[in-house]
């Protein structure tokens, strides 16, 4: 993949990421872009109060996922590590 256009993912990406960010931090959370894989697998970290809360699988899926992939949807897969 070019630079420019892995570039552009990314920026669309942390987009996404920046409009969650007050939710999460309303919560004493936070998340963090890791990579985005060759595959269009994009690697996130949970942070704060959302790296062991019980709705975080769910706040992922149902929010942080949909948000991406509505700025980016050539992103095939959003998981935590």
């Amino acid at each position: 993949m070019e630079t420019a256009e892995l570039n552009s993912i990314k920026g669309r990406v942390e987009s996404a990421l920046q409009s969650m960010r007050p939710f999460l931090q309303a919560d004493g959370g936070d998340v963090e872009l890791v990579a985005i894989t060759d595959d269009m697998d994009v690697q996130l970290r949970l942070t704060g109060s959302c790296k062991d809360c019980s709705m975080s699988e769910m706040t992922m899926k149902a929010g942080i996922e949909d948000g991406i992939r509505r700025m980016a949807p050539e992103i095939r897969n959003v998981q935590a590590i």
